[in-house]
Order: structure tokens, then sequence, then C-alpha cells
């Protein structure tokens, strides 16, 4: 029987090492011989040794693959195939989007641009996770989320040296790819999220009614600066004046959000479009018609004052309910006296339609505002019982958290989406913009299912405001949840509750009531306010309705 030969003096080991021990060998070190469990702090061993004392010295070999074996003549051992079959997004496939093998093995190549025969550099369902990182990582050339994603598998030796492709190799392999297999892996993620949310909840769901709750949602528009090719203006144009000169052109997608934990159930996009109501108008039209699932009769959809017509409203609340702030030109025909609670009925007309709605006014008074903001809000619930006007006014300060703090969120790590002016994607055509917005929707989606895990695992806090209550999604920190979550995909470390019992302790400070001046969100050449001019205050907003303070 062969084996190695053990030298004299012990050999030298010094990090970046590989140790390759046969599968066969590695053991539990348990007396009972039970496999160790995911909160496990032992290490496995190599079976057929001798037991370890305290006191020897013991090499920790980090675990990268594990991998078919080839041996060289000269007796070197190395590693049958590349980074390429074996690197993976870790927790963010671990949460539920592990469908890119499979879309990837049904991917179709264009082969004007890559034949896909020899997948050793770059592969289909290798670049599909390249593609979502790039996403994540603000600033991030191709070459970097290649280097990010194969992480500690590059020091492994390969039966064929590897090395990072390209951009231009990438580049190829994107456009080989298309939109239509990141497109799947969206609304694979984004249907998981939505089945998830009907079957198991979500922790602090914000929802109003007495003895019928509905679950809030948030509908509402936002624009993605795209980088200015020719056929980038060609089909996307951008908003402002006729003459198309804006310094970027534009994409208007239309997020279906949760209120609750901010978690994206459908973004469909398009063209910005001239104007900002016909082009959102269109893109509901589109989400009412491809997830109609969304529109269940137990949510209830919160949208601004970006009017959308009463032939739509009517068409929503066939299968579903809404809460709308109308704008100040919005004609609605009164139909009762004014209500117990505060709110009254009325008729909402429009190209032919007329819906009946209920209305609740109020105004609100912020410390340190002259004047109050008047709010008027109409929903399809006639039930001023069930869903009394107050409730209803406290709720529709959940759009924000639903639509604006998501939103802020997600766009984070795009490229470019600071404050500057400059494109937030880096996609030069049409169809590439497409992969790079599924790309991003699917990324963020499996980020927040992440954060959904830890908090459903996580311990309530003992101090603070929350202390002894449940842990919400929107307790966590986004940006701290994104970094544990690339960090665990550079080393390769595939634990999932490690990842998410990291995220865990990372907690908002919610509830501060906190309000601030508005500012420029662009850098502008006039000189900054003062800064008694941008204060942060903690200022409770007082509801007035129907002349009685809610």
């Amino acid at each position: 029987m062969l084996s190695y030969p053990v030298p004299a003096r012990a050999a030298s080991v010094s990090a970046g090492m590989i140790v390759a021990v046969p599968l066969e060998l590695v053991a539990s070190p348990l007396k009972s011989g039970r496999d160790l469990g995911e909160g496990s702090r032992s290490a496995l061993v190599v079976g057929g040794t001798g037991r370890i004392g305290s006191r020897d010295d013991v090499v920790f070999c980090k675990v990268v693959a594990v991998a078919e074996a080839q041996v060289k003549r000269d007796g070197q051992v190395r590693a049958k195939g590349s980074p390429v079959h074996h690197a993976t997004l870790g927790p963010l496939e671990a949460a539920g989007a592990d469908a890119v093998s499979g879309i990837a093995e049904d991917a179709r190549l264009d082969g004007r641009f890559v034949k896909g025969e020899r997948e050793r550099l770059l592969g289909r369902a290798f670049m599909i996770r390249v593609i979502v990182l790039l996403t994540l990582v603000p600033d991030a050339r191709v070459h970097d989320a290649v280097a990010l994603l194969a992480g500690d598998l590059a020091l492994v030796p390969w039966s064929k040296p590897w090395r990072p492709a390209s951009a231009r190799a990438a580049g190829a392999w994107r456009s080989a790819l298309g939109p239509v297999p990141l497109e799947e892996l969206r609304d694979s993620v984004l249907g998981a999220a939505w089945h998830r949310h009907r079957s198991e909840g979500c922790p602090g769901a914000v929802t109003v009614g007495k003895s019928r709750p509905l679950k809030a949602g948030a509908v509402d528009g936002t624009l993605i600066r795209v980088p200015d090719t020719p056929a980038n203006r060609a089909f996307f144009g951008s908003v402002g004046t006729g003459d198309d000169s804006s310094p970027f052109p534009q994409a208007r997608a239309l997020p279906v959000t949760c209120c609750s934990c901010r978690a994206l159930f459908a973004i469909p996009h398009g063209p910005a479009g001239t104007d900002k109501a016909v082009a959102e108008q269109a893109l509901l039209d589109e989400a009412l018609r491809d997830y109609p699932v969304l529109f269940a009769p137990d949510w209830i959809w919160l949208e601004d004052r970006n009017y959308y017509g009463a032939p739509r409203i009517a068409r929503m609340i066939e299968h579903t309910h809404v809460l709308i702030r109308l704008k100040s030109d919005i004609p609605l025909k009164r139909t009762s006296e004014i209500l117990p609670d505060g709110s009254y009925r009325a008729e909402l007309s429009g190209d032919g339609v007329t819906v009946p709605v209920r209305v609740v006014e109020y105004f609100v008074d912020v410390e340190g505002q002259d004047v109050p903001e008047m709010f008027c809000l109409v929903t399809d619930l006639m039930d001023w019982e069930e869903y009394p006007a107050p409730e209803l006014a406290a709720l529709y300060r959940w759009r924000w958290d639903g639509s604006e703090t998501a939103l802020r969120e997600a766009k984070a790590p795009l490229r470019g989406a600071g404050p500057g002016t400059g494109p937030m994607l880096r996609s030069g055509s049409p169809d590439l913009v497409r992969q790079e917005l599924a790309a991003w929707a699917a990324g963020t989606a499996m980020t927040r299912a992440v954060i959904l895990a830890a908090a459903r695992a996580a311990e309530p806090s003992r101090k603070g405001r929350r202390a002894g209550l449940e842990v919400r999604p929107r307790d966590l920190s986004f940006a701290c949840a994104l970094r544990a979550v690339l960090s665990a995909i550079r080393l390769g470390l595939h634990r999932f509750q490690a990842v998410t019992r990291e995220i865990s302790g990372f907690r908002n400070v919610v509830d501060r009531g906190r309000h601030r001046a508005r500012k420029s969100k662009s850098p502008s050449s006039f000189p900054h306010a003062t800064p008694k001019d941008t204060v942060t205050r903690i200022a409770s907003a007082v509801i007035t309705m129907a002349n009685t303070p809610a």
C-alpha cells in the first residue's frame, strides 16, 4: 500500500496554501460520532489519525471547494474544473434564490458573441452571478466582481490555470446572455418573496382594520439614469423639455413594495417619457396585467399624488383596496355628511367612469413649519367603523417607508447613485439595461430575504424603544446586511446562520419622529445653506381632522 513519505521535519505552512484531504477521511471528532450541527464550534478532523491532544500543533484548513482530484506524474495534486463551476452567491442563494443553476442550463447564448462550448474562465451560471454582484457593489468593475465571486477559489491549484476574465470577455458574455436569464431570475426571486409573505407573514406587519386587517403595500415611480449612448437616448428618452436636452437618458420604474419590510414584489419599467403621469400610468397597467396576484383582497396599496385616473382606480378596487392621496385640482362630488370618524363619502369621476370613494382630509403640523400641510386621501373602504379615518391617516405615513426609504436603500449600491448626476447603470444598450435592471431587482430582493431571515431569528433588544419586542426587518440595517453578504461571498462562507446572526446585530434606531428641512440632492453652484436651515429636530406631527386633533 502506497503512502506519502513523512519527512523528518514538518513541512512549513503559510497563509494561502491549500491542503488536499480525501473526502472520505473527513470525520466528526465527537465521541458520539454524530454530525456537527450548523452552530457547532468544533472543527472536523481527518479520520484514521490519532486523537488530537490539547498541546498538539494542528493546521486548521479552510474548506474552499470539494472537487475531483487530478494527480500529475510528479505527484502534484490539483482540482478538476475551475472557480466557474464552484462559485455561488452564498447567503443570497441560501435565502431561497437557488434557481441560478437551472436558469443557466436553459439559457441560450447568442453565438455572435461567444459559443459557450468551453466554460473555464467564464460560464452561464457564473456570469449570471457576476451581473447580480455588479448591481450590489458600488463603482465595481467587471474584473472586480469576477474576483469577488471567485474569492478563495482562485487560490486552489486547478488542473488548468484560472484567472479573472477581462472586461472585454465579460462584456461579450453579457451580450451573449441577453436580458432573458436575468429576468427569469428576477421573476423567480420576486415570486418567492411574495409567496413567502402570503404563507409566513412578516414580523411587525403594518396593517389596518379591526376584524378584517389589511396588509399595506406601496406603489410609486422612480427614475434611473442610464449612460448617454445613441441607443439609450433613442429608446428611453429623458424627462423635461421636449428638446431632450437632459444630460442623461432615464429609465422609469414602478416598484411594488411591502411597507412592513420593504420587500420588492414587482418592478415594471420602460422609457422615462416626457410626462410622468402618463408614463407611470402605463407601468401600473403593466403591473395589473402581468402581476394580478399581487393585487389581492387582503392588501391595501398606498399611492402618492400622481393621479392614476378613475378607470384605473376602478380596475384596482375590483380585486384589492387602495389609499390614494389626491392633488388639489382633482374634483370630488360629496355625497354624504361628515361621518362620525371625520371622513365623508364622495364620487370620483373621469373618462366616463365614476368611482364611489370615502374621503379622509386632515392637516399635519410639524414643529418648524409655518404652514400646515393638507392631505386629501381617498379609499374604497366605506366601513368607517372597521377602518376609521384616523387609522387610515396614520397608515398613509407608511407609504414613505415602503417606497421612498426602500428605494433609497436599494439605489445606494448603484454606480453613480449618490448626490452626483452621473449614470446609475453602466449598460450602453436597451437590452443590457433590461438585463441590469433585472439583476438589480433580483440582488435587492435576495438581500431583503436574508434580512427577513435574520429578523425572524434575532433576539429582541434588551434596552431602548424596542426592548423586549420582536425584531422587524426594518429594524436591521440594509447597508450593514449588504456588507455582511458581500464579505461572506468573498470569503466563501456558506453558513447561513452565521451571516444572519451577524446581520441581526446591526439595529437601526427607529420611531424617532425626525424631521429635517428639505435640501438639494445634487451639488449646486450657489452657496450652501446655513446650519440652522438643515438642523435635525425631533418633531411629533399633529394631525387635525374635522377641526379636531387626532
